[in-house]
């Protein structure tokens, strides 16, 4: 067998704070994303703030914010979310782009903010779920499965202002709301959910809404957002009995740096540390290693009762996640779950990301072997500086020799190692703002949109190779990756 299984779900994903725009049309609220600054490389992304004092200031978009400050909007600057790459007014266009390439499935996220303005409305915003109504009704038009999540490393503004964010019990209930009211809209619709993104990454102002970004305050939002993503899928399943649920974790490979036996479990301990969150949620209870984790952080989890057994219930349907590269760690190491040192084994991107596609394999093989769940690639992609050439064409060779030798490392995953994984959506199908830098040059699409790093362009869409390419791979199901 050199394909992949039949009913395979090949597609795109993207995130609406990234690629669909329209801030402030529609109805549609502030929301956590709409105060991140553009970057680079060098430069971090920053969230632009009012402080105690009223002056204006800025902070790096992980961390905590100053005493007394708030998240603020000024004219002079550039905020990438409020335009992303304009799919609120091309919506019809690109997905008659995503049909040419004869996707089976659509990964998007639905904007908080355009459902719920401030979070904890009555009443939904009619005008932003009609937008959502044509926008799945154009997909299942084509025959593409939308697959939705349900919040992408964002909430309402008024709730991170009012409430801290994800500190807040509070903010559980405004999300399983929300969540219903999808459920109850798109019921009979919508197949496949994922009630969070990267959850083992998210972090700052922008993705949780907590102003402090210490252990303590961390843990505690992550966990309201497991007790949230369980009560999600509890009402889920009795709305919609044959819909499945995950959640996507960021799950880049950590190897050991040496086979000095304290380096390989010092890299042992990173990996366990990341997978920490898709064990509860997929297992459905916190591990036993978690009071080593919650002791060397100075963690004290509050927990409300019941909030263990609702976890045990109702855990994730199938485990979905992101592969990007992989690092190594050695006994020194000292980085987050996102970080890593360099391996000298693997080449880099430009924006110095390893480029590692066996170790995909790993992390289908590891998954799969510890949670016996279905899988999704539901992220990997290459993010790259494309030219123009003078006649239009865009010769995106690079990317398609990275996608070809990660889609047979998942093909021999499935047909070799008999790992169960269904469906894969690659990274930013159409050109989006990069989360990490802001920036527009970091490429990572199929189409290329027209527009430089400060909004500038006329947002016209062209076909790169990789178009073609894919499209090929595809109506093979994945037989012929040759490039």
């Amino acid at each position: 067998m050199t394909s992949y299984p039949e009913g395979f779900l090949w597609g795109g994903a993207t995130a609406d704070f990234q690629y669909e725009g329209g801030f402030n049309e529609g109805g549609r609220g502030l929301l956590s994303h709409d105060f991140e600054t553009a970057g680079s490389a060098e430069k971090t992304r920053q969230i632009s703030l009012k402080l105690k004092d009223g002056s204006r200031g800025t902070v790096d978009y992980r961390a905590s914010l100053p005493d007394g400050a708030e998240a603020c909007l000024y004219d002079d600057i550039y905020y990438p979310s409020h335009q992303g790459t304009d799919f609120y007014h091309h919506w019809q266009e690109d997905i008659k782009l995503m049909a040419e390439m004869g996707f089976k499935t659509y990964r998007f996220s639905i904007c908080w903010s355009r459902i719920y303005p401030n979070g904890d409305e009555v009443k939904p915003n009619e005008e932003g779920l009609q937008f959502y109504d044509k926008v799945i009704d154009e997909l299942l038009k084509y025959k593409i499965e939308p697959l939705i999540t349900i919040c992408h490393d964002e909430l309402p503004y008024h709730l991170c202002k009012e409430y801290d964010g994800w500190s807040s019990r509070y903010v559980i209930d405004c999300y399983v709301k929300y969540a219903q009211t999808l459920f109850e809209r798109y019921k009979g619709k919508v197949k496949y959910w994922l009630t969070f993104n990267e959850i083992n990454a998210v972090g700052g102002y922008a993705q949780i809404g907590t102003h402090k970004q210490d252990h303590q305050t961390h843990y505690q939002a992550v966990h309201h957002m497991f007790v949230a993503s369980s009560r999600a899928i509890k009402i889920g399943h009795e709305l919609m009995p044959n819909a499945m649920f995950g959640t996507m974790f960021a799950l880049s490979e950590i190897y050991p740096a040496t086979c000095d036996p304290e380096d390989i479990f010092a890299a042992y301990c990173k990996r366990r540390e990341s997978l920490f969150f898709a064990d509860v949620m997929a297992r459905g209870e916190y591990p036993n290693y978690t009071h080593e984790i919650f002791t060397r952080k100075n963690v004290q989890l509050h927990k409300e009762p019941g909030d263990d057994e609702l976890i045990k219930l109702y855990p994730l349907d199938f485990v979905s996640f992101s592969y990007y590269r992989s690092t190594t760690a050695n006994k020194n190491s000292d980085f987050d779950i996102m970080g890593g040192d360099v391996n000298p084994y693997c080449e880099l991107t430009k924006w110095g990301w390893p480029v590692d596609p066996l170790g995909l394999r790993f992390c289908l093989n590891r998954l799969y072997d510890r949670y016996q769940k279905p899988l999704f690639v539901i992220e990997n992609g290459l993010g790259a500086l494309d030219e123009v050439e003078a006649d239009g064409s865009i010769h995106d060779t690079y990317r398609i020799e990275y996608l070809a030798k990660h889609l047979q490392q998942i093909r021999d995953a499935i047909t070799i190692d008999k790992v169960d994984c269904f469906g894969y959506t690659m990274w930013g199908n159409t050109d989006l703002v990069s989360l990490g830098t802001g920036e527009m040059k970091k490429r990572y699409g199929f189409v290329y949109v027209d527009m430089d790093d400060q909004g500038n362009g006329t947002l016209k869409r062209s076909k790169k190779d990789s178009f073609d390419w894919y499209k090929k791979v595809i109506a093979t199901n994945g037989s012929d990756l040759d490039y």
